[in-house]
C-alpha cells in the first residue's frame, strides 16, 4: 500500500474532523417537504444534484484549485476561492462550505501538512471555503487533480447517502447500495470535470437553493443544511 493511497483515503474518509455529518445540502427540507420517501427518490435527488450542480462547477473548480496551489498561483487561488464564495445562493450553503474550510485549515496547521508559505495564504482568503482548503490539503499531500476530485466526489456522495439513512429513513442496505450505484459512475464524472473549461462552468441548480432557502426556516431539523 503506497503513501498515495493512504493520503486519499484519509481525505477520503468521514473521519476528516471538518464537521460534514451535520450538512444535508437541502435534503431534509426535500424529505420534509415529501419529494423524497424512498431509495429511488432518493437516489434522484442526489444523482441531481451530483451532476448538475457538483460535476459542472465545484468539481472542475477544485481542480483547478488543486493546479493553482501545485504551482502556487496564490492570486488564482484567491479568485477561485472568490467565485465559490458567490455561487452558494443561501446562507446556509454559505455558512456550510465557511465552517468545513475554516475546520479543514486548522486541520492543515495543526498536522503540519500545509507550509508556512500555504498558510499563509488559507489565512488571507475571506471566507475561506471548503474547495480551497480541500485543493490545499491534496496538494500539500501531493494528489493530483483527478485522484483529489475522487475523493472529493466520495466524499460528499458518502455524507448525502449517509443523511439520507437518516432522514427518509433507509435501510443501511438501501444505503450501501445507492453509494455502490451512484460511486460507480464518480471516476466518469472526475474525467468530465477535468475536461469541463471554465466557460462551460454552470452552478443552476435552482431546485436545491430552493430547498436549502425552505430548510432555513423549517421547524424541526436535524441537520444545518
Amino acid at each position: 500500500m503506497t503513501p498515495h493511497l493512504i493520503h486519499l483515503l484519509h481525505l477520503a474518509s468521514p473521519q476528516l474532523p471538518v464537521g460534514g455529518f451535520v450538512w444535508s445540502q437541502g435534503l431534509e427540507a426535500a424529505v420534509e417537504a415529501g419529494l423524497v420517501t424512498d431509495g429511488a427518490s432518493t437516489g434522484a435527488l442526489i444523482s441531481g444534484v451530483l451532476h448538475a450542480s457538483l460535476g459542472r462547477f465545484e468539481a472542475p473548480l477544485l481542480a483547478n484549485l488543486v493546479t493553482a496551489w501545485r504551482e502556487d498561483l496564490d492570486s488564482e487561488v484567491e479568485r477561485l476561492n472568490g467565485l465559490f464564495a458567490a455561487s452558494r445562493e443561501t446562507a446556509e450553503l454559505l455558512d456550510e462550505t465557511t465552517r468545513m474550510g475554516r475546520a479543514l485549515g486548522i486541520w492543515l496547521r495543526d498536522l503540519g501538512l500545509a507550509g508556512e508559505a500555504r498558510l499563509r495564504v488559507l489565512d488571507g482568503l475571506a471566507p475561506l471555503t471548503y474547495p480551497a482548503a480541500f485543493g490545499c490539503a491534496a496538494a500539500s499531500v501531493s494528489l493530483g487533480p483527478g485522484d483529489a476530485l475522487t475523493a472529493y466526489l466520495w466524499a460528499w456522495l458518502e455524507n448525502q447517502v449517509m443523511a439520507a439513512v437518516k432522514l427518509v429513513p433507509l435501510g443501511q442496505t438501501a444505503g450501501q447500495r445507492l453509494l455502490l450505484d451512484l460511486g460507480a459512475g464518480l471516476p466518469a464524472l472526475a474525467q468530465s470535470a477535468l475536461d469541463l473549461p471554465e466557460s462551460q462552468w454552470s452552478s443552476l441548480a435552482p431546485g436545491l437553493a430552493i430547498l436549502s432557502s425552505r430548510h432555513e426556516t423549517q421547524y424541526s431539523r436535524l441537520f444545518r443544511s
